[in-house]
């Protein structure tokens, strides 16, 4: 108790400390604000962005972003995108269940877990090139020279998959001058850090780099059964650069990289252990029941989850009196295999694996105006080709059928298996014998086109009207088979009993026991796609646009207004969960298309489309400054996808929307600090979301706050710097994340929340030699939340979650030429 005690008021006094340092770096300079924009360069750097795919001043951009320098990334020691959101406090970053599912939500709008059909909302590019899915995203981080977070619909200028913002990755281009640099860590887990790279012109003309990283450590989880370690960190990546300028109006940039992940994630708590825990133990299986922040397993098998991610983009960009001409094209591939224990459990129940195999092909053209003019311009088209092919396999272990035996037995059914496979003429055992499993396969085919238009015109000085329209067209082919070999799930309860086709008279003295054998009923057969009766495509087009009224007011200060609008395509629920609409029932049953123990849910969700207001005011001063946005977005369709325990429920929620507050800030009151403050202040609710999937079965929703999407997020940084006298430098940083309270999933029981208060710290010391000296620790006051929550499979009552990683820290040595 008085932990938690301390750990609140710990919270509460670094946030009232955050907030008072901004009221007075606001104070301060507002004072300052008459300062020339001359002396204003000399004290904060102008930080140049890509929002609008031209390079523009930070405080000029009408847009709504938050920016996070190569340098802060350095600092703070952030390895990938997954640490990215402790400096930015509208993104939220989740991995679950493996390695490649993670989900980006920007506001608290955000989707794409799990589910390889589902494509997420917030749009991932690195080095202008969209990665798909986030088995291409979470790898180390390249050479970077900045990170932009743009928050709201992007759709106009960056596609159909960026209907809730966009995270915009620039990484170093290669120099004509000889530079390098090598660098070697160690931390707790025993983790081993090597990175490096070089760069050098070979001609005049031509620039190439090499750079790569190797990022190693145990797991934090113990198993107590003897196996493993959980959520260790095997990653290597490699990426080779060439720039090719042949004149002064061309050049070509040629990158070519190639990544590895293979871990054993990801660590599961017992955080409520329901009615079916005694069957376990009666077993002789492990449940955990103990602190869930012991970092613990009890998997009977260790987790395999591996990715392959590769790629080739080429950007050309020839400049002509007018305008320049831009073209991006990439190829990439993405391969992911995993095999996990999904029953969380010790007993050999279920076994879950499956694969991934991703192909894009992206292409790029741009022509945008050069020079000073009343009217700018921009026009482009998008070309989007991928393929996918997906499965996943749940295998019946050798203790299933024991463990089905025992609940009977406590539910006062004993024997009911073995009388139901005798009534039936069924082999002993027939029911969930460990040869039986369900193996879904599905392809998916995607061809999309963009076209793009975005215009600013200057009707003065200081008055600016941009206007952006893009249309979107987008279509989906997919196949689907299933091969289910559990019997039970095979036989019809309700009318005449079957067995995969073959017909058997009802029999009244098997009439008490359907509502126990329906509920051992947990994966009844999918039909295939294509078939006669339902669609297998989706063809859908939208036109989005933007539009933003810029002032400056001064050279320090500029407010803008925006409206805009965003576009996300189908997606299909490429899961084992992908069933039949309801609507199609009855044409099913005609067509003689209806498996045994039909279920109906969704093939797939329609699109999304959003909508975003905004106010925004920039202000630049000698001694820092300061950004906010006011904004009100709704995202009409939401694709909302939740774990059941054995598949992904894919539905539309009606509307749903948020209105808030965004801010960053800085403020160096000397050349040796300075000191950030960045929040979201939210206020989401579903405004319509009926037969969303609840605690109990389908809800009604409207009205309710969604559940994941914290209310108020805040960043507070401050960072000391300093020079000693034989010339070398330094600094000592510290960043503190705070999230409010909030119910995890709509179902799981209100009791799972989450709230975080999370403190990191670096420091570092450079000589003029070129040797770099570092200490990190991340997760400093060793805070403890959970990620997410999910109800297991076949195990009613209960409830597993994700924690967070525990305090890492390290040093790292490095060498700069």
């Amino acid at each position: 108790m008085k932990q938690k005690l301390a750990t609140k008021f710990f919270k509460r006094a670094v946030l009232v400390s955050a907030v008072l340092t901004a009221i007075n770096s606001t104070a301060v300079s507002a004072e300052e604000a008459t300062t020339s924009a001359q002396n204003d360069d000399k004290d904060v750097e102008r930080i140049m962005i890509t929002a609008s795919k031209r390079l523009k001043g930070l405080q000029e951009s009408p847009v709504a972003v938050t920016v996070v320098s190569g340098q802060a990334i350095e600092q703070a020691k952030i390895l990938d995108i997954n640490d990215l959101q402790t400096l930015v406090p509208t993104l939220r970053v989740t991995p679950l269940q493996r390695s490649v599912n993670t989900n980006f939500a920007i506001r608290g709008f955000g989707n794409g877990t799990n589910n390889t059909g589902i494509e997420p909302s917030v749009g991932v590019f690195i080095d202008g090139v969209y990665r798909s899915r986030a088995a291409a995203q979470i790898g180390d981080l390249p050479r970077v020279q900045q990170i932009e977070v743009l928050s709201g619909p992007q759709s106009t200028l960056f596609g159909k998959n960026a209907s809730a913002g966009v995270i915009s990755v620039r990484t170093m281009a290669p120099s004509h001058e000889l530079e390098g640099k090598i660098e070697l860590g160690a931390g707790n887990f025993n983790q081993k850090l090597v990175k490096g790279y070089i760069t050098n012109g070979v001609t005049d003309e031509l620039a190439l780099s090499l750079s790569g990283g190797y990022n190693k450590r145990d797991g934090y989880t113990d198993s107590v059964v003897g196996l493993n370690e959980i959520n260790n960190r095997d990653r290597w990546n490699v990426r080779a650069q060439a720039l090719y300028e042949p004149t002064e109006d061309v050049t070509f940039r040629l990158i070519a990289d190639y990544s590895e992940i293979d871990e054993a994630c990801c660590t599961v708590d017992d955080v409520i252990n329901g009615p079916t825990t005694g069957a376990v133990r009666a077993l002789g299986g492990v449940v955990l029941d103990v602190d869930p922040f012991s970092y613990k397993s009890s998997l009977n098998i260790d987790p395999e989850n591996t990715v392959e991610d590769g790629g080739i983009s080429l950007q050309v960009d020839v400049d002509y009196e007018e305008f320049t001409f831009t073209s991006i094209s990439s190829v990439r591939h993405n391969d992911s295999e995993f095999l996990n224990d999904v029953d969380y459990t010790s007993l050999d129940i279920l076994r879950e694996g499956g694969h991934t195999e991703i192909d894009t092909f992206t292409q790029e053209f741009r022509l945008t105006s050069t020079g000073t003019r009343q009217l700018e311009w921009m026009v482009g088209a998008y070309i989007f080709q991928e393929e996918v092919k997906t499965g996943d396999t749940l295998f019946y272990g050798d203790d299933i059928r024991s463990y089905f035996d025992v609940l009977m037995v406590a539910g006062g059914a004993a024997g009911l298996l073995d009388g139901v496979e005798g009534v039936y003429g069924l082999a002993p055992g027939s029911f969930f014998s460990n040869q039986s499993a369900v193996n879904s396969e599905f392809t998916q085919d995607n061809d999309a086109y963009s076209l793009f238009a975005n215009f600013d015109y200057h009707i003065s000085d200081k008055l600016t009207a941009i206007f952006g329209l893009s249309f979107t067209k987008d279509e989906k082919k997919i196949t689907a088979n299933q091969t289910n070999t559990d019997v039970l799930s095979g036989i019809d309860l309700d009318n005449d009993l079957t067995v995969f086709g073959a017909p058997l008279p009802f029999i009244p003295t098997l009439a008490p026991a359907i509502p126990t054998l329906k509920g051992l009923q947990f994966l009844p057969p999918m039909p295939g796609l294509p078939n006669s009766v339902e669609k297998n495509k989706t063809n859908d087009s939208k036109t989005t646009w933007s539009t933003r009224l810029a002032y400056e007011v001064n050279d320090n200060i500029n407010v803008f207004a925006s409206a805009a609008t965003g576009f996300k395509a189908s997606s299909w629920n490429l899961s084992r969960n992908s069933n039949p609409f309801a609507s199609d029932q009855a044409a099913l049953e005609n067509a003689n298309l209806a498996l045994a123990n039909q279920s109906y849910g969704g093939r797939f969700a329609s699109p999304e489309e959003a909508k975003v207001y905004e106010l925004g005011l920039k202000a630049r001063f000698k001694q820092g400054a300061f950004n906010v946005t006011l904004f009100d977005q709704t995202i009409k369709g939401f694709q909302s996808s939740i774990f059941i325990g054995t598949g992904y429920i894919l539905a539309n929620a009606g509307k749903q929307s948020t209105k808030g507050i965004e801010f960053d800030s800085v403020y160096n009151p000397t050349e040796n600090w300075s000191f950030t403050l960045a929040g979201t202040f939210l206020d989401p609710i579903y405004d319509s979301f009926q037969g969303a999937t609840g605690l109990d079965g389908p809800v009604d929703l409207s009205g309710e706050k969604p559940a994941g999407i914290h209310e108020r997020s805040i960043t507070a940084g401050v960072t000391y710097s300093y020079e000693l006298d034989n010339g070398a430098y330094g600094y000592v940083r510290a960043d503190y994340l705070y999230e409010s309270e909030v119910h995890l999933v709509e179902n799981v029981p209100e009791s799972e929340t989450r709230e975080v208060g999370t403190l990191n710290a670096s420091a570092g010391l450079n000589f003029e030699n070129g040797i770099h000296v570092q200490l990190w620790v991340r997760n400093l006051n060793n805070d403890e939340y959970h990620l997410s929550s999910f109800p297991p499979p076949i195990q009613a009552g209960s409830f597993n979650s994700y924690p967070n990683q525990p305090r890492t820290f390290g040093a790292t040595v490095s060498y700069e030429f």
